[in-house]
């Protein structure tokens, strides 16, 4: 479905992006990776997705808090393999890298726009003010883009996962078993039972079916 076009990943050198990453590369899509860490590593990662999946991959180490290194994000992506899907989870880096892909993609009348929120855009945690409050900003951003783009072959929807093992968030969750967090951390499982450990790969399928080019609108107001 995703043979020969392009995803500009961002945030994806490790974690759930990387998995999606290798997704879509499962799928025949080349690949623009994004994000910090170290280098040899990430070249290894860069170089197991072309190795392994037979498509190209390259990776800009763009800061998403810097319009002007965004804008140099996706030049890159759009010079080096032109662009169709695109996903993200950042608000600022959102709107900026939506805003400067969305030309092409009315121009070519194609375009796939996933941006990874978070159930806690749906529902609020408790010590998490920060990320509850961009999670449900990125979901009103997604909402938003998805209205302008009606009419045309783009379309924008957001994945809205519960806790994913990552190793950053299996950091958090050890720092507040150690700490006066543990009893909040009970009672977040109580009131999300079922939805704290999704299952990656169906993300990854999530991500790979509203990248396509047969997925729908899917809109949930």
């Amino acid at each position: 479905m995703l043979k020969g076009r392009c995803a500009l990943i961002t945030g994806s050198t490790q974690g759930l992006g990387y998995a999606m990453a290798e997704r879509l590369a499962a799928e025949g899509c080349n690949i623009v990776l994004n994000g910090f860490g170290d280098a040899r590593e990430i070249e290894r990662k860069r170089r197991q997705l072309e190795d392994g999946r037979g498509v190209r991959a390259l990776h800009h180490g763009a800061d998403l808090a810097d319009p002007g290194q965004i804008a140099a994000l996706v030049e890159a992506a759009q010079q080096s393999f032109g662009l169709g899907p695109r996903s993200g989870g950042e608000p600022v880096g959102a709107f900026h890298t939506s805003r400067l892909v969305l030309p092409a993609m009315r121009t070519r009348n194609f375009g796939r726009i996933v941006n990874i929120a978070s159930i806690y855009g749906l529902f609020a945690t408790v010590n998490r003010v920060d990320y509850v409050t961009t999670k449900t900003a990125l979901i009103g951003f997604t909402r938003a883009v998805a209205l302008e783009t009606v009419g045309q072959n783009i379309t924008c929807n957001a994945i809205c996962p519960g806790t994913v093992p990552t190793p950053n968030a299996l950091l958090r969750g050890a720092g507040r078993r150690r700490g006066a967090g543990r009893a909040a951390g009970r009672a977040g499982g109580r009131r999300h039972h079922g939805r704290r450990d999704p299952d990656r790969w169906r993300l990854e399928r999530q991500l790979a079916f509203l990248g396509s080019d047969t997925t729908v609108r899917v809109l949930d107001f």
